[in-house]
């Protein structure tokens, strides 16, 4: 059904067309000023500024890790749950197509080429069918059926030709008796894949689907593993996993998922989630150096699940991306656990002069850790020997090669970042309980996975009404959302007024002209109480658009998203209004256009007790990519479209009224046609915009 804005006024306004009985029949009467708390604004403290609240949350979760491991019996008793978590958290279980735990893998061998200590095998090997992953094996000649040796995966960091460019480390762990796998990464293997989707192609969208390159290469490492472990030359009892920054970061991964690994080392990809935010150097770190963080971790709890493995860190003191401090403090925080468990000489922490970088030191201090952990052998790091680092006695990126011809017709690396999660599709939802029984579902799997950094013990409300407006029906009012948050709105009484009215809670858009909200809300019925709400980066919070793509990637190291934060602000919003004066704290709408919408969806999904949702112009869906300087909508939240999209959301309001002023996508005819298929007392009605 559609209706002309003019229609729509003359009919009562959005309360006729949301169809609520009653509220277009408050009668008029004169009202007197309402009272207003005298209670000065500037009793508040000021809020945060958005750097200073995102650092402050990155300390907390800094220096809450590992607080639930104090004994060697919570030790025990969490960490195969924590450890299938971490699994979740990577979205490990969502992928269909993924062979089981320790399955053959399918690899073709391209080429050989034999040296004088060992022989290099050129291959690719399915991580999932049709997804094909370029390595190189570096077989020593000690190593034979009859005789097998220790494995080593080695995972390679963000260096053009990758398996060339570290070829070096394999050659010298084969030297050393060890048959060793140097493994590509989707983003610069032979076939180009994705690693920096927010960072340079603007899809935050991947934060909605709970995609990380982080999982991939975990994937990835995982059936590394799998490889090795199938070849009669390795010892599949006893593997090791090592690699410098960006695989340093997987390397902690791997061996935080698969209890196989027997040592490890990552190189140059270690920091707390403090360092991380407050030293702002995860402008400088690819996607993959981190996962989706709903669990509220830090690198320490990923850590804790190597315990007591053998663990050595290695990291350089003056690296840029990497702060020393910070390193250290992940170093000291493992400690206490390893000493818990015993087992203290089972954590090194190596430091090394320089850069962002290895050092002889770093270098021959794995060696050595590996010959001891895997082979048993004790040889000082000073004996061990390094690297050949003489370009000319190493091989040539044609030798290393896999393709000749290209990657295998259909090979998945460039788009798995698209088809690594299934997502759901739309139920077919036959009756009220059917809609009940998904809503609770959904909100239950949103408040886990989507909303987790919601405050576990709100802060006070503390609704005060600073000042008063327009002859005193009106009140600029202020709450508090969350310590730090005082997030203000203006309340407008209709100027005749007979007990509790209805009440429209507008959400502010970020950026939006002045008075473009007290427009948008004027256009509501003029029997109901307007109220303009504020959430963070609106209005009195906002921050500059061009500090956005440094903010949606910080956020998501934290758990949370900018939308996700805002519709803990309009949650607390609804619950402010519902405390004013002239309110009738049983009849409350929620309106918003654009970006907001999203987040008007979802708080009124949450809040279960919205009457009526006005939007105007929703977006389509959750599941766009944006603009690479995160500029624009800020629509993405955490895991949400493994459960659900804006348009279900819509849906599962029935009964409330929607109404949707402007375009409507055509994603919502899901909404629609439910709302139709189910009758009243749910109405779904749009109305057009005026000439």
């Amino acid at each position: 059904m559609k209706l002309s804005r003019r229609e729509l006024l003359a009919a009562g306004g959005v309360s006729a067309a949301i169809g609520r009985p009653g509220w277009h029949d408050v009668r008029s009467i004169d009202a007197p000023p309402q009272a207003v708390n005298p209670r000065p604004a500037a009793a508040f403290a000021p809020n945060l500024p958005i750097r200073e609240y995102l650092s402050r949350e990155a300390r907390r979760l800094t220096d809450g890790a590992l607080a639930d491991l104090a004994t060697p019996a919570d030790f025990k008793r969490q960490l195969p749950g924590k450890r299938r978590q971490f699994l979740e958290t990577m979205g490990l279980q969502l992928v269909e197509d993924r062979p089981p735990a320790g399955s053959a893998v399918p690899y073709e061998i391209t080429g050989a080429v034999k040296r004088a200590a060992f022989r290099i095998e050129k291959l690719h090997y399915e991580s999932l069918p049709d997804l094909h992953i370029t390595a190189n094996l570096y077989i020593p000649d000690t190593a034979t059926p009859g005789s097998p040796k220790p494995g080593v995966l080695y995972v390679c960091g963000h260096a053009q030709k990758q398996k060339v460019h570290y070829q070096a480390h394999p050659r010298r762990f084969a030297e050393l008796g060890f048959p060793t796998l140097i493994v590509e990464t989707v983003q610069l293997g032979e076939a180009a894949g994705y690693h920096h989707g927010p960072y340079r192609e603007g899809w935050f969208h991947w934060y909605s689907r709970g995609y990380s390159p982080a999982a991939i290469e975990l994937l990835n490492g995982i059936r590394g593993l799998d490889l090795l472990a199938s070849r009669p030359e390795v010892d599949r009892t006893r593997l090791g996993v090592t690699g410098i920054s960006g695989g340093g970061a997987t390397t902690w991964w791997i061996a935080a998922a698969d209890e196989r690994v027997t040592a490890c080392s990552p190189v140059c990809g270690t920091a707390t989630l403090e360092s991380h935010i407050y030293d702002r150097v995860i402008d400088g770190h690819c996607d993959c150096m981190w996962w989706i963080n709903t669990r509220l971790w830090d690198l320490a709890d990923i850590g804790a699940l190597i315990a007591p493995r053998p663990l050595l860190i290695a990291s350089s003191d003056q690296d840029g991306i990497f702060p020393i401090h910070a390193i250290r403090r992940v170093h000291a925080q493992l400690q206490k656990v390893y000493g818990t468990l015993g087992s203290s000489e089972m954590l090194r922490l190596v430091e090394t002069p320089g850069g962002h970088s290895y050092h002889e030191r770093s270098r021959t201090a794995i060696f050595s850790w590996f010959l001891q952990h895997l082979m048993g052998k004790r040889v000082p790091p000073e004996e061990v020997g390094d690297l050949e680092l003489d370009p000319a006695r190493l091989e040539t990126e044609d030798t290393l090669r896999v393709y000749s011809v290209g990657p295998p017709p259909g090979d998945r690396v460039p788009v798995i970042h698209d088809r690594f999660l299934q997502l759901p599709s739309p139920p077919r939802l036959a009756a009220m309980t059917d809609v009940e029984r998904l809503r609770q579902d959904v909100v239950n799997r949103l408040r886990a996975d989507t909303f987790n950094h919601f405050p576990r013990q709100p802060s006070s409300l503390d609704v005060v009404e600073e000042f008063a407006l327009d002859g005193g029906t009106g009140t600029r009012f202020a709450f508090t959302s969350e310590e730090g948050w005082r997030l203000h709105g203006v309340r407008r009484n209709p100027r005749e007024l007979k007990g509790g009215a209805p009440a429209v809670v507008v959400l502010r858009s970020p950026g939006e002209a002045r008075n473009e909200s007290e427009s948008f809300a004027g256009r509501t019925s003029p029997a109901w109480v307007r109220a303009i709400v504020e959430t963070r980066g609106t209005g009195d919070t906002s921050w500059g658009e061009d500090l956005n793509w440094h903010v949606r990637r910080a956020a998501v190291w934290i758990g949370r998203t900018i939308a996700s934060m805002r519709v803990w602000d309009a949650l607390r919003g609804l619950e402010a209004v519902r405390t004013l004066p002239g309110v009738d704290a049983s009849q409350v709408a929620l309106a918003a256009r654009g970006e907001m919408a999203a987040v008007a969806l979802y708080a009124a999904l949450l809040d279960g007790g919205v009457h009526a949702v006005v939007l105007e112009s929703p977006p389509a869906t959750q599941d766009a990519g944006g603009t690479p300087d995160g500029k624009g909508p800020a629509l993405e939240m955490l895991n949400c479209l493994r459960y659900t999209d804006l348009p279900q959301v819509a849906g599962l309001l029935y009964p409330a009224a929607l109404t949707i002023w402007g375009d409507l996508p055509p994603t919502y005819a899901w909404a629609e046609e439910l709302y139709e298929r189910l009758g009243p007392p749910g109405t779904f009605r749009r109305a057009m915009r005026e000439p």
